[in-house]
Order: C-alpha cells, then structure tokens, then sequence
C-alpha cells in the first residue's frame, strides 16, 4: 500500500506526491541562481516558506473544484504546487497559470514537464487575457488588494472563490478598498504567524 504523509493539518497525500513536491523544490532552488523565483534570504527554508506555504491554499479551495487559475504565477507558487496536489486529490481539474515575464514562464513550462503535469500556461499580462471563468482563483503576492480584485473578477466564475495571501498589512489592504463588497472568510496562515489567507466569494463592485 502506498504510504501517506501529512504535509499540513487537513491534507495528507502520498509519498509519491511528496517525492514530486520535494523535486519541485530543488528545481526551483537550481533555476532560482538564475533568475529571480524566490527572495534569497527564503531558499534555506524554501520547503516551509514556499511549498507548504502555497500547499495551505489548497485547503480553502472548494473540494472538487474544476478550474483553477494562478495569477501572477511568477516560480509557481502556488500554481504549480497546487498543480501536484490536485494531480492525486482532483485529477479530473484544470489548473492555469499566468506569468507575463517570459524567463519565468518558461521555468514553469520546463517545471511542469520534469513533473508530468499538463497544466496551461499563458505566458501574458493578466488583463490581456479572456476571462478565464475558474471558479478558484488565486495570486500569491502580485498586487494591493485594491488593484488585484479588479484581475481577480475578470477570471472568476461568478459562483468561484477567490483565494488570497496576505501579510501583515492584511486589514490595511482590505480598508483600503472601499466600493468593494464580498463574502470574506480569513484564515490564519499555517506556516507565518503574521500572514492571513483572505477567502472572498461573491465579490461585486458597487
């Protein structure tokens, strides 16, 4: 039988999808010396504060979701994670991500095929795109709320979740987009104790 791990409270997977996980790490670890993937002062620690970092959004997610979309994919955190994960727990779901710097879209595609994954990569500016129409979308430090929830609804089902990390300045961001109206659930981060996960669905301007 083969062996599970918890990577996180709530989400066990394989040794398999472990092993892909930790060959992930290190290809972003080897391309990250050259081009910029991950801050450096973090690649000691990329495990803790980039894998299982993004792997906690998966637990927001709704649990057969059928069409995620990254924004911002930049090294694929949390896209291309997300991508291992639902490739055991969802595999019937479509993952996108969207990455407009071509040097990092093209570690993405190269990412992608060491781990066996399919998922489609725009290599194009998030407002460039057609709506994507993903009931989950997410976007791991692209924008200021005020400026990312404007991308987000372009990409969103109507029906879909939006799942965002935020740091410290988490409840700043959220009062600094005034005209915005939606259902918010905020989780505490798992892996920073400074870091908030916002939740919104039926997001509306108006």
């Amino acid at each position: 039988m083969t062996g599970r791990t918890e990577l996180l409270p709530g989400l066990d997977v394989s040794r398999e999808t472990r092993e892909r996980l930790e060959a992930f790490a290190a290809d972003l670890l080897k391309w990250t010396a050259r081009i910029n993937l991950i801050a450096p002062g973090t690649a000691e620690d990329v495990w803790h504060r980039h894998i299982l970092d993004s792997a906690q959004l998966y637990c927001l997610a709704p649990e057969s979701f059928s069409h995620w979309s990254d924004l911002g994919a930049g090294g694929g955190l949390p896209g291309l994670v997300i991508a291992v994960l639902a490739a055991e727990l969802n595999p019937t779901a479509r993952i996108t991500l969207v990455e407009s710097d071509q040097r990092k879209a093209t570690f993405l595609r190269q990412a992608a095929r060491a781990l066996s994954l399919t998922p489609t990569i725009h290599a194009a500016r998030v407002e460039s795109l057609p709506p994507l129409e993903a009931d989950v979308v997410s976007a791991r430090a692209l924008k200021p709320l005020a400026e990312l929830l404007p991308l987000v609804t372009r990409h969103l089902s109507p029906t879909g979740r939006a799942i965002l990390p935020k740091g410290r300045r988490a409840e700043e961001e959220l009062a600094a987009a005034p005209g915005w109206h939606f259902d918010l659930t905020r989780s505490q981060s798992k892996t920073d104790p400074d870091a908030t996960l916002l939740t919104l669905e039926r997001i509306t301007r108006g």
